[in-house]
């Protein structure tokens, strides 16, 4: 698995591609994570729309990220799952938990709106 990051307008996006199941590609993403909460960042974007597969270690990182954000009152966005990560986020209740859309723009005004 790959990732990348950037912030852009206070956002961080952080874009996955591959196959998010933890190894260690998940403790170097948590590090970022730490390091960008550190210099303030409060708002997450994460592109997950490259991800081929996520297991539950995978799942377990982005609940992570999920939950470092919201417990410096900020918030997370997944964007645009393909439809077998958004089927999996179905089928684990995990669409109730996370914010999940299409658009960027949409997914950067709903992440503004939630620190407002």
């Amino acid at each position: 698995m790959k990732f990348t990051y950037k912030e852009v307008d206070g956002i961080l996006k952080l874009s996955l591609s591959g196959d998010l199941i933890g190894e260690d590609n998940g403790i170097d993403i948590i590090e970022v994570i730490n390091d960008q909460i550190q210099q303030g960042s409060i708002l997450c974007l994460v592109d997950i729309s490259e991800l081929r597969y996520i297991n539950s270690s995978g799942i377990g990182v982005l609940i992570t990220i999920l939950t470092k954000f919201r417990n410096k009152g900020g918030e997370l966005c997944l964007l645009n799952p393909s439809e077998n990560v958004k089927k999996l986020l179905i089928i684990t209740k995990l669409n109730a938990i996370f914010s999940i859309v299409n658009d960027e723009q949409e997914a950067i005004q709903l992440l503004k709106k939630a620190v407002d």
